[in-house]
Order: C-alpha cells, then structure tokens, then sequence
C-alpha cells in the first residue's frame, strides 16, 4: 500500500512529506499543479478530530507552494451522503428529524432557525468559516452539485460496466477475519464519532440478492437510498430498482439519471482517479483490512488512476471536555477553539506532531501553559536560539505562503489576560487600567494592543472556567481573620503594603510578594533560591494562601502580582487591614 513512510525523526515532517509528493505529482502528472485532498461529511458539527483531515494535506500544500510550484487542494464536501443518524444534543433538533434518515444532506432540512437551506450547508458553513480563519486556502467540491448535475456520468456507467471486477476486488474481504492487532483507543469516547471520517466505512457496499451492483438510487418518491437494484442492462443502461421504505420502484435510464451515487469503497476510489489526487491523509478507522482505503487502493486502477499516497492519521484528543457545553453533544469544533485561543495557537498544535502522534486540545487551565510555551517558543524564533524543527513548525503556524495571519499587536502572558478578565467581568475601563499598570514604562493606550488575545481569555473565562472558580474580591475587609493573625504574620502584611506604592507594577509586585518571606526570615529580598534553605518555600506559599484568603477568601486564585494590580492599591490597602 503506497503509505509515506513516518520517521520518528525530530525534523519537519511537512517538508518530508512536501518533497515525496512534489516527487511522485511530477511521475503522475509531469508539469501539473500538485493535487492534495481532504474529504469532510456535514452531516453533523465537523470537530477537531476531523481538522487533522484538513490540517495535514494543507500544512503540505503550504509547503508546496512555499517553493513556488501550483498546488490544489480539495476538500470534498460529502453532503450527498445519506443521513445516517439524528445527532444527540443538537440545537433546534428532535426525534421528528429521524424521518429524514436515509436521504441526502443536502435534503435534510437545516435546525430550526438556521438560515441555512439544508443540514449539510448549516454544518458546512461553520468549518468554512473556521477555516478561512485559520489560513486555510481550498478548493471546496460539493459531491450534491457533482453527482445531480451528471459530472460523474460516464465515472457511473464505468463502475456499472466493471461492476464483476469491483465485486472480485470486495469478495477478498467480506470473508476474511481481520488479524488480531493492536488497535489505537481513542483518547475520548467522544472521539469514536470523530475517526468515523468520510463516507462511513461500515456502509452498503453493493451487494444484493439480485447481484451486485455499485450504484445506489435515492428513491423517485421518498428521497431515501434504501434501495434495491434488481436489474441493470449494459447496452441501454436501463436500471430498475425498487425502494424498501415505501415500495416505490420506477425504471430509469442510467445514462441520463442523476439521483444517485456510487456506494462508498468505489465513490472515493473513483474520485482519486477523476481528480487526479497525489496526496490525501487517512484515519485510522481506515487502516483495517477490507477498509474503504485499502480496498480503494485496488478498485482505482479499474478507474485508470493510482492511489494516493498519505499518511495514517491519530486521533486527537479534548483536555477539559467535561466542562464543554452539552448542548451540541460530541465534542468540540474548531469554532469552539477558536473562540479560546488564536488561530496561530491551533495551528501550531497540528504542525508541531507528525500524523501519526496524537495530542490534545485544550480547554481547561492547560491552554495557559500551552500558550506559555507558545510565547517561549515565539521569544527564542525571535532571539535566533530555536531549532530547526521548531522554527519550521512556528513559521507553519503564523502564516501561510500568503502571508502572516492577523496577530495580536502586545500580546501579554494569556494566563495574565485571563487573571484580569476573570476580575474586571466585562468592564472594559478596567480592565485597561490594570494592564496599563502591569508595565509603567511602556503603558497600554488601548485595548486594542492586546486583542484578540484578550478577547479569546475573556471567552475562555466566560466559558470554560466553572463558577466557583471565578474570582470573587471581598466587599469588606475579613476582620475576624485580620484580628487573629499572630504578630510574625501581621508583620508580613505590613511588610507588604509599606511597599505597595514603590513596586506597583508586574514586575515590581512580584519582586515584592516573593520578597516579604525572606526579608523575614533575615535575607536580602533578591536572595536567590540557591542562597535560601528549603523553609523559605514553606514560607511564601503560607504568605500567599492568607493574602489569597484576605483578598477573596480561598486559597487561590489568579497571580498575586497580577491580582494585586487588579484589585487596585487602595481596595489592597483596605482589604489587608490599613
């Protein structure tokens, strides 16, 4: 099977990939713009798990095109799918949708209040907007528009003529018992919808008590594929079928009838041959023996064309799932990460792995330290100290051959965005005045500096992060606990706000609040950790959990420094007791 191999290497596998596609385009198709493909199915929220099937082509025909060459990249949309399933959770949607199960998506009706015409176009429409924001150039081809207006014609009639040659090809498998092997768990349960990918490998493959045929008719009169080819003349192309839903049975002529598709395991091999594709991923739920890639890897030379080569591709996984809205059921999309997190970010998540490794996105509180180590990386691109893998994966992730991505003009720590987000709750006013603050030497003019990076914490506040972990500050100072605190410790207190107004900034309050614990205990404030014994980590952490508790009575929350300038110095000064 024409697989590109998957080096465990630590280089840039995109540019690996690039250079044996470039390769085999110009054996197949010498002087022709490369063709890559992505296949999607709208039949329901297209989530993360089904980007890596765009991701992966798109990160290589970037680099296609980075080297100067034409490249095309596919996405085809398969929205003349049947609708299989009415989905769990989704807005606007009933059991009286189950009556449609069987038709098109394209002849599903949208959820109510949607200003889409149909299912699939309401789907659609999201991950295409998703997609442009995140750099992502494609060809988009409606199998709908393809099949009814006669495209695949003589593709159809091909497969009607060579159906015994298709049958032989399916016959290998059907009795065949897969060899025991390790299978890849999904990193969510979730996730088993997401490796489904295109076409439903489980579908009809053809097969009928009247012979097999690789044609399937949407019923003249229900609209539905639970049809039954009964007879099929070569010479006039005259087909006969009859519906199993509502007893309809009608006899066309295939040469000129369009309400119908090729069943799954000869559709996608008969389009990697229409379209000449050199390049298109795969799932893993396609890595089984008998599965549509497999088995399409022989039926396409009954089309005259070759297999694609493409890696296998893991699954991705959802850090803080739980935490998801329920109210579309499954997991996330790529509208809901980009509503957290810059398009930068999401790209660098699928560029930085090869296909075959898996990874999370997150949602919970891990997106601070993946933006953490994003802001790093950015520094040491900058500085000249990354390495080569690294560089070729954050350039991959801040443009495309196009051009940069729009990106935030000051973008500051995410986790301190969020920290002021979670306390200001929406009043923008303040919210400047405490980023203002965070740098006196360089104030912030405006918010618009550190948008949309602000905006994305603000929404991850607002809708990831439960209620009894926002941060609430005191209305009044806690008495009781300021009247009890032992002199040792009103002493830190006081420590603290005599210093207040000489470090009031980022870095001055966090020189001060890790400071008051080692001038106690009889060290220079900048001693460094190798100079101080173990107790003094002891010490500050008792330090901060009571001004933590002072502040907004729990034992954490947001960076003391950042929280600090939040509350603002005279409400500190009040709330410790001044």
């Amino acid at each position: 099977m024409p697989i590109v191999a998957q080096s465990t290497e630590t280089t840039d596998w995109v540019s690996r990939f690039a250079d044996e596609v470039i390769e085999e385009s110009e054996r197949r198709a010498p002087g022709k713009p490369v063709v890559v493909a992505s296949g999607l199915s709208p039949s329901g929220p297209i989530h993360l798990g089904n980007l890596r099937e765009v991701m992966t082509p798109h990160l290589v025909a970037d680099e296609v095109r980075r080297r100067g060459r034409q490249v095309r990249h596919l996405i085809s949309w398969d929205d003349y799918d049947r609708y299989r399933k009415v989905p769990a959770g989704v807005a606007g949607v009933d059991e009286t949708w189950a009556e449609h199960i069987g038709k098109p998506l394209t002849s599903v009706p949208a959820p109510k209040g949607s200003p889409y015409p149909n299912w699939a176009e309401h789907f659609k429409a999201a991950m295409v907007a998703s997609l442009a924001e995140l750099g992502v150039e494609f060809d988009g081809i409606s199998q709908t528009a393809q099949y009814t207006s006669g495209v695949y014609r003589e593709q159809v009639l091909h497969a009607m003529k060579h159906r015994q040659d298709i049958d032989a090809v399916l016959a290998q498998y059907r009795t065949k018992k897969a060899p025991a092997k390790k299978q890849q768990k999904p990193l969510d349960e979730a996730e088993l919808e997401a490796a489904e990918g295109s076409g439903a490998a489980a579908e009809d493959d053809g097969s009928g008590s009247a012979g097999y045929f690789p044609y399937k008719p949407y019923c003249g009169n229900c609209e539905k594929d639970l049809t039954t080819v009964t007879s099929y003349d070569d010479a006039t192309t005259e087909l006969t079928y009859a519906c199993t839903a509502c007893g309809f049975s009608e006899t066309v002529r295939l040469n000129e009838f369009n309400r119908g598709k090729l069943v799954w395991k000869v559709d996608w091999p008969m389009r990697w041959a229409y379209e000449g594709v050199v390049f298109e991923p795969s799932g893993v739920d396609h890595s089984s023996p008998g599965s549509s890639f497999q088995v399409g890897g022989q039926i396409v030379g009954i089309f005259g064309g070759k297999q694609p080569i493409g890696p296998m591709y893991a699954f991705v996984g959802i850090s803080g799932m739980a935490k998801m809205s329920s109210s579309r059921g499954g997991v996330p999309t790529p509208a809901d990460a980009l509503k957290i997190m810059e398009p930068q970010l999401l790209r660098w998540l699928y560029a930085r792995r090869r296909p075959n490794q898996s990874f999370k996105i997150a949602f919970d509180q891990e997106i601070q330290r993946l933006y953490d180590e994003w802001d790093k990386l950015d520094a040491k691109v900058a500085d000249g100290s990354a390495l080569p893998a690294d560089i070729a994966a954050h350039a991959r992730a801040v443009g495309t051959a196009a051009g940069d991505l729009p990106r935030t003009p000051r973008p500051l720590p995410y986790r301190t965005l969020a920290s002021v987000a979670d306390i200001t709750a929406g009043h923008e006013d303040q919210a400047l005045r405490i980023l203002g603050e965070l740098d006196p030497a360089n104030p912030l003019g405006t918010l618009d500096e550190v948008r949309p990076r602000y905006d994305k914490a603000e929404a991850w506040i607002n809708t990831q992060v439960p209620a009894d972990q926002r941060t609430i500050v005191r209305d009044e100072p806690d008495a009781e606990l300021l009247k009890s605190l032992d002199e040792p410790t009103s002493q830190s207190v006081r420590l603290l706000l005599d210093g207040l107004a000489e470090h009031w900034s980022l870095d001055g309050l966090t020189h001060l609040v890790y400071g008051v614990p080692k001038v106690q205990a009889g060290f220079a404030a900048d001693a460094t950790p190798k100079e101080l014994p173990p107790e003094i980590k002891t010490a500050q952490r008792t330090f901060f959990a009571l001004l933590y508790h002072l502040l907004v009575g729990r034992d954490t929350g947001p960076r003391l420094p950042t929280l600090l300038l939040a509350v603002g110095q005279e409400r500190v000064r009040r709330l410790l007791g001044e």
